[in-house]
């Protein structure tokens, strides 16, 4: 019987990724960086599969929006001395970006959304974004309540308002106008408990005109959208089920408290179902057909003083806004003189930095869409599982959307195709939710680099199951609790790299360099070492493509140990140059398996291991080159001859902190 061999998975002709924007008011946390590396190794991967040419990896500072206003005022309060707001947002986008640097974080265009060669680009794209929804017949205006502080005199903007969010079970810590810091969205008179950020009393509600996409009317659209991502398999869990949440008609949750009252005045509701109820119902459901039909409900609950949650469903997707910090939005359907809400401005923003980029390379200004726009192209998106609601449901809608007004889920050519959303838990810091607007503030991302290297971050990140589960960061050097004897989570899978990765290199070094006077001899290479090497680079081929890196970690763990192990039980019977030529050139191969699968994580370790051993660049980490022999890829300048290794040189480094701790406790010793 033939072994059943399973297909290779299929990788598009090009590719765009994209990883969530930070804000333009603050520096990156580890959260930031620890998402980001992701896409980073994904797009690195994508560019040796398929070609450095075929892929762009861009992101941005998202500039626009309440968080830059709210902590630029504050910072003015407090006696700053920064010019404007623009210069505030810019110096943090810079920042950003040079931290991204310190990563090994390799963008293609790392943008920001009002500055630079990306701000002119974006406030076109967000002109024909609308202008196709309108088009469509998928626009229209409704005048919704906004928070309005009295006592300034002003309307409020989303993170100037602050109160608990109503959403049932929300776990959020804090809730804003219209959504909360968990990224659940919500009608702003539906907040709990409101209070203004200016004053420090209860905002007024006001009717305030704003443009809307009429996203609730995309509802059969996203069941078919989210059933095909089901149907593939390649999709979490729990992105789906959270998704189809967002897909329920319109509910509102009633508690036992209040079932006395709600029998009293249920008939002047509009028509809905009911939940079944007994005499230990802590809560009763109903839902109601239309969203319009909830929003009355919830009015007549609330003048009858009956508390309510309401559930998660399709709202109204709001477009403009009233605050000057913005994309102006075109002046269409009545409403005049108002900008781009930040969410969805910043959803179109990846578009705008892939054309700013194409552009900076001297291609058309049509160029975007062969990587947007076409069957044979893929976006990758990497974010946070906070942000699912936005990137899911509404910008999927909006970009089948733009098609016209019988959207179909299978774009024809020339439309935004939708975007395979690869979604992460929540990285934890020390078994605790920390967010930077939360009680428990993350690390900044640059403490991390006094005490690890970038390759041991990188490698810890990576090794994360962030695709199933939340995970917690326990960094030793940043826990007062940690025991000085337990080793350090942090550095567990860089000692990959840093111990035995490593050994196995210099050990390749030093036997040639002693026997064959530092030329690689020429063998033919065993089945059995061919056999394991496919069987490493279909595996990781494989977790790559579903972006289940804590796998490629593992088959990379296994491969990598499993070199030394080899070299180890066959040095010993290697008792002559022949037998010793052979184990060299059986190592070898291996090593340029493991450098071209690790090439995507530890990025310039690996280009200096290609450069000592003498490979060339071009053909080593390229894809089309990873059955090849290790001998074909070697530079023929070169003939075989290594660059000479010193006594104990690392390939792969700890970091100088952990060096003279090391140092230190050997003389404590």
């Amino acid at each position: 019987m033939n072994e059943f061999v399973r297909p290779r998975p299929e990788f598009p002709k090009r590719a765009v990724i994209t990883s969530g924007m930070p804000y333009g008011n603050k520096l990156l946390h580890y959260g930031h960086v620890g998402m980001t590396l992701r896409a980073d190794v994904f797009a690195r991967f994508m560019r040796d599969r398929i070609g450095n040419d075929n892929v762009i990896f861009v992101s941005g500072t998202d500039c626009y929006g309440s968080p830059a206003i709210e902590s630029f005022r504050k910072l003015k309060e407090s006696g700053s001395n920064i010019k404007d707001l623009p210069s505030y947002v810019e110096g943090n986008h810079l920042k950003q970006k040079d931290i991204f640097n310190q990563f090994e974080i390799g963008f293609n265009f790392y943008g920001a959304s009002a500055i630079g060669p990306a701000k002119q680009i974006h406030e076109e794209t967000s002109r024909w974004i609308v202008k196709k929804l309108q088009d469509a017949g998928m626009l229209s205006v409704h005048s919704s309540w906004q928070f309005y502080d009295e006592k300034h005199k002003c309307l409020l903007n989303g993170r100037q308002v602050i109160g608990k969010c109503p959403i049932e079970g929300c776990q959020s810590e804090k809730g804003y106008a219209d959504e909360c810091d968990l990224g659940h969205s919500y009608l702003p008179q539906d907040l709990i408990d409101p209070i203004s950020q200016l004053s420090g009393e209860k905002p007024k509600l006001v009717k305030v005109s704003n443009l809307y996409f009429d996203l609730e009317k995309c509802t059969a659209l996203l069941n078919e959208w989210v059933d095909s991502i089901d149907r593939k398999g390649d999709t979490p869990p729990f992105m789906v089920k959270e998704i189809r949440e967002f897909l329920k008609k319109p509910e509102i949750y009633i508690k036992r408290e209040f079932f006395a009252e709600f029998d009293k005045i249920k008939s002047s509701l509009p028509a809905f179902e009911e939940s079944a109820r007994n005499e230990k119902s802590p809560s009763l459901t109903i839902v109601f057909d239309k969203l319009t039909d909830r929003e009355e409900a919830c009015e007549i609950l609330t003048r009858h003083g009956i508390r309510y949650r309401t559930g998660k469903t399709l709202t109204p997707f709001r477009l403009s806004g009233n605050i000057d910090w913005g994309v102006p939005c075109p002046n269409i359907m009545g409403v005049e003189n108002q900008t781009f809400y930040v969410w969805p401005e910043s959803l179109w923003a990846p578009i705008s930095f892939t054309k700013a980029y194409l552009k900076s390379i001297g291609k058309d200004d049509n160029e975007w869409e062969k990587y947007w726009c076409d069957k044979d192209a893929k976006v990758y998106q990497f974010l946070g599982e906070d942000n699912l609601y936005f990137y899911g449901p509404a910008q999927q809608a909006m970009w089948l959307c733009t098609q016209g007004a019988s959207p179909v889920l299978n774009s024809d050519n020339g439309h935004l195709q939708v975007t395979k959303i690869n979604p992460i838990k929540s990285i934890l810091y020390m078994n605790k939710k920390a967010s930077s607007s939360g009680a428990l503030k993350p690390p900044m991302a640059e403490e991390f680099l006094k005490f690890y290297t970038p390759e041991q971050f990188r490698m810890h990140f990576l090794a994360m199951n962030l695709t199933n589960n939340n995970v917690s960061l326990c960094p030793k050097y940043f826990n007062p609790d940690a025991d000085e004897n337990e080793q350090d989570e942090m550095v567990k899978e860089g000692n990959l790299l840093t111990n035995v990765y490593n050994r196995i290199l210099r050990t390749l070094f030093y036997s040639t360099q002693k026997t064959f006077d530092g030329v690689l001899p020429v063998a033919e290479i065993d089945e059995n070492v061919l056999a394991d090497c496919k069987k490493t680079i279909l595996d990781v081929e494989r977790f790559m493509h579903d972006k289940k890196f804590h796998q490629v970690f593992n088959a990379l763990d296994v491969f990598i140990r499993n070199i030394n192990k080899y070299w180890v039980k066959e040095v010993a019977t290697a008792d002559n140059d022949e037998k010793l030529a052979r184990l060299t050139a059986n190592t070898l191969q291996m090593i340029f398996v493991a450098n071209t699968l690790l090439h995507p994580i530890a990025p310039s370790g690996t280009e200096n291991v290609a450069d000592y051993i003498g490979f060339d660049k071009t053909k080593c980490f390229d894809w089309e080159n990873i059955f090849a022999s290790a001998y074909d890829v070697l530079l023929p300048q070169r003939e075989r001859k290594l660059t000479f290794l010193k006594e104990k040189e690392d390939f792969f480094k700890r970091h100088q902190y952990q060096l003279d701790e090391m140092a230190r406790k050997n003389e404590e010793n």
